[in-house]
């Protein structure tokens, strides 16, 4: 089994707001491959439904505990279902990618991003694959970075994000049913 982790804030506060790009990308995931719907598992700190993607049967998560403490749900997780490191993927928001754009790759550093320094604090590593969901401001953002990505998405920014979640369900079903490689090559 495999986990695919969305990043994002729960509640309805957060919905819209682009640090929820991940959590919205997982929705269009789990409607794109019809996954079971969601279902809340207090044990876990996530929202959790089960599915196949290229075969391959998939558990898709949307942590419950709020992005800083993202890496608690996902380690619970991976610990009770003993999924490996290199059976992880999460899908975030990257404030320094255009919106439109998707990056994928196979390791790294937060990056100042605190659902992904949550997550490699839990596991003790940043060994594992990540895709990266563009939100950096369209017009110049004179604010504090938090208050950006907790805002809420603008009528534009809505429409370039629907270009991500158009290739998302693909990206993810290359690098399932190719390699990290293959979908790095045809996504990025």
């Amino acid at each position: 089994m495999k986990l695919l982790v969305g990043l994002g804030n729960p509640g309805k506060k957060y919905k819209n707001t682009r640090h929820n790009a991940g959590f919205i990308g997982i929705d269009k995931i789990s409607a794109y491959f019809d996954f079971d719907g969601f279902k809340k598992s207090e044990k876990h700190f996530a929202e959790l439904a089960e599915g196949k993607i290229a075969g391959k049967k998939m558990l898709i998560i949307k942590p419950q505990t709020f992005m800083n403490l993202s890496g608690q749900a996902v380690r619970s997780i991976m610990q009770f279902y003993k999924i490996p490191i290199e059976d992880l993927i999460v899908i975030s928001d990257d404030v320094t990618l255009p919106y439109g754009k998707l990056r994928i790759r196979n390791s790294g550093s937060a990056g100042g991003h605190n659902g992904l320094k949550s997550i490699i604090q839990e596991l003790g590593t940043e060994e594992f694959i990540r895709v990266k969901l563009g939100i950096h401001p369209i017009t110049l953002f004179l604010g504090k970075l938090e208050d950006y990505v907790l805002g809420e998405f603008t009528d534009e920014e809505t429409s370039l994000m629907g270009d991500n979640m158009k290739i998302l369900p693909k990206a993810i079903e290359t690098l399932l049913k190719e390699n990290i490689e293959e979908a790095m090559q045809k996504y990025n």
